[in-house]
């Protein structure tokens, strides 16, 4: 049976709020040539109910493994985010 090395990969990036996730989003296939368009989801903090306290993930899948990590925490940090350890 064959060996399947070729794993996608997916990159989270954390964001203080929606409007610095969508703009990441927005980004991600000018500078890095993503074709699958990235997930925004909100990311509750424990215990806190009102959305202005939640951060907001973009989520990006590179089936090919070519998104370079430290180019998206690089974009992440433009924004006062960072991109989540595997």
């Amino acid at each position: 049976m064959p060996e399947n090395d070729g794993v996608s990969e997916r990159h989270v990036l954390v964001l203080p709020d929606r409007d610095a996730a969508e703009e990441v989003a927005e980004e991600l296939p000018d500078r890095f040539g993503v074709a699958e368009e990235p997930q925004l989801v909100r990311d509750a903090l424990a215990g806190e109910d009102d959305a202005e306290d939640a951060q907001w993930l973009v989520v990006v899948e590179d089936p090919d493994g070519r998104l370079d990590p430290a180019a998206l925490d690089g974009l992440a940090a433009e924004y006062e985010g960072w991109l989540e350890a595997p």
